[in-house]
């Protein structure tokens, strides 16, 4: 699989890479978080994140105000599994170069998407990425198979913590999984077997051979 650059003119369409930001308090925050055994951990909001001074920039200039949520993603993956997607953009930037893998909502038809649409970015180290509302994405990969990956995600609060409680009135209400996501799965996902709406077709795409 071809690995585009966050920085190459293919990222246009599913985000940019956002400039004026001093990520090195953060970064070494991350790095103080330990890694899991294996697979990957999530966090949507971590305090010793949220106590670094980068907080109120992301929080004032990348969200113009709004209240945020600054967590992790990490571990080790190279496969895709499931796309999610919020009604809000989600910033990311990691303490290594990661992968991620993108496809659009305009993309998905009849409630599925064919992974041969989805397609790989590199995001070096330290650089924070906005990855727009309209891009659909899942956990980071990994570029160093012993490193895994350690990613920050800064999101809306709330988003990703308990869903809401409502009659499902349409078909995507049934697709969403947490509050303010909603997830296609792949039908090999562990998701998937835990009723998560099977909306990906074709290959469950793993990059480990083309890192």
């Amino acid at each position: 699989m071809k690995i585009y650059s966050v920085t190459d003119p293919e990222f246009k369409a599913y985000g940019k890479v956002l400039e004026g930001y001093d990520t090195a308090e953060l970064l070494a925050a991350m790095e103080k978080i330990d890694m899991p055994e294996s697979g990957t951990a999530y966090r949507p909001g971590i305090e010793s994140l949220e106590a670094c001074g980068i907080f109120a920039d992301f929080r004032d200039r990348a969200y113009g105000g709004m209240p945020i949520q600054l967590g992790m993603c990490w571990g080790y993956n190279t496969r895709l599994n499931c796309l999610e997607y919020h009604r809000d953009s989600e910033v990311n930037l990691g303490t290594k170069d990661f992968i991620l893998l993108l496809a659009k909502q305009d993309e998905i038809e009849d409630g599925v998407l064919d992974t041969a649409k989805v397609k790989a970015f590199r995001v070096p180290k330290g650089l924070p990425v906005e990855v727009w509302a309209t891009t659909l994405h899942y956990a980071p990969c990994h570029t160093c198979p012993h490193c895994g990956f350690r990613v920050a995600v800064v999101l809306p609060r709330g988003t990703n913590t308990e869903k809401p409680v409502f009659e499902a009135k349409c078909e995507e209400d049934t697709w969403m999984t947490a509050r303010n996501k909603w997830l296609l799965a792949h039908p090999e996902s562990s998701e998937a077997k835990k009723g998560a709406h099977i909306g990906l077709r074709g290959v469950n795409i793993d990059i480990k051979e083309d890192l």
